[in-house]
This record gives structure tokens, C-alpha cells and sequence, in this order.
């Protein structure tokens, strides 16, 4: 059984305080993930796996989830909350100050490479980030993995699963590309 990541999209944004309470309720992790250490480094999140397979060199690396962590302010007007990103001071007069927080996001937004590195138990973690996702307040996670030798497609969009299928547009070599296309092996102008 072997299961892999081909295509990986994330814009998701989940506050840093939910990523810390997930971990913190010891959530089922995949087979082959004993725990998930949490590093932040000034502004990077970086969620990376323990193995439970002492197999695993303790050189080779794991694969860790990468994250970027931005500050929003969120305002509280009657009793709904709203969010603008921090784009310096704001003026307002004095009689109508808003009740508002600072609140930080772990913002998980790139291709695979970007938010899904390391290539040893990379498909574990992908689990992970699905779970986290349904957290998340803002932002979609698409992935086309494989699983038992099918195809599977994975949509989330704001903390929400939603339906998701493959289509296969266009082949890697099609014919009519070759037709158009020069043919080194038998050009009379290569010697």
C-alpha cells in the first residue's frame, strides 16, 4: 500500500491559537507519525514529523509543514466579528472606538513544495494539513493524492469539505504536438 502527494494548492489561514490546541488535544495522527514537533522561527511556523520507525535515520529529514504567520486585526461590531488585515493606524474619533484584537494566522499558501516538504512520510502530513484544514477560517487546500493505486481529488474551502473530481485535459505527449513539433532523430540537418 503506497500512497502519494502529486499536486498540493493552499491559501488556507488558521489561527495560531487553533494549530496549538489541535496539537494540544493529541489528535489521532496518521500510521508512521508518532508526534509533530512545532517550531516557529520569528515569522515561520514549521510543523514537522516524528516518526514512530526507528527504521528512519534520525539524518533523514521528515516531512514538515510550512506556514507564515501574519497578524489581523479582527473588529466586534454588533456582536459579529469582522477582519482587516494591519495596515498601519487607523483614525477614528475618540466616542466611537471599536473593541478589536490582534490575532495571529498561520497562513499555509503555496504549491506542495512551498507548504509540504521532505519526501519521507509526505503523505502522512498531507492527512494532517486536511485535518487542519477544516479549521481553517479563511482560504481553500486542493490536492490531487494517491491512495491504494486510485487517483484521489481533495477540496476544502473555508474550513468546509467539499466535492472534488480529477479531469485529465490534456496528455503529457500528445500526437498533435509531435505532428507540429521538429523530430531530432531523423533531421537531415543533424549529422
Amino acid at each position: 500500500m503506497s500512497s502519494s502527494v502529486y499536486r498540493l494548492h493552499s491559501t488556507l489561514e488558521i489561527p495560531l491559537e487553533t494549530v496549538h490546541e489541535y496539537f494540544d488535544e493529541d489528535p489521532l495522527l496518521p500510521n508512521g507519525v508518532a508526534d509533530v514537533d512545532i517550531t516557529r522561527r520569528n515569522n515561520t511556523l514549521i510543523l514537522r514529523a516524528v516518526a514512530d520507525d526507528d527504521s528512519i535515520s534520525k539524518y533523514t529529514p521528515t516531512a514538515q509543514l510550512k506556514a507564515s504567520v501574519t497578524e489581523t486585526r479582527i473588529y466586534e461590531e454588533d456582536g459579529e466579528r469582522t477582519r482587516t488585515p494591519q495596515t498601519g493606524p487607523q483614525w477614528q474619533d475618540e466616542d466611537e472606538e471599536i473593541e478589536s484584537e490582534l490575532v495571529e494566522y498561520a497562513a499555509f499558501k503555496g504549491e506542495r513544495e512551498t507548504v509540504l516538504q521532505n519526501t519521507a512520510l509526505q503523505y502522512e502530513m498531507f492527512l494532517v494539513l486536511k485535518d487542519l484544514a477544516t479549521h481553517a477560517e479563511k482560504g481553500t487546500l486542493t490536492a490531487i493524492t494517491e491512495e491504494d493505486d486510485e487517483l484521489v481529488a481533495t477540496r476544502i474551502v473555508d474550513g468546509e469539505e467539499r466535492p472534488a473530481t480529477i479531469e485529465v485535459v490534456e496528455g503529457p505527449a500528445s500526437e498533435k504536438a509531435a505532428e507540429n513539433g521538429v523530430d531530432w532523430r531523423d533531421n537531415k540537418f543533424i549529422s
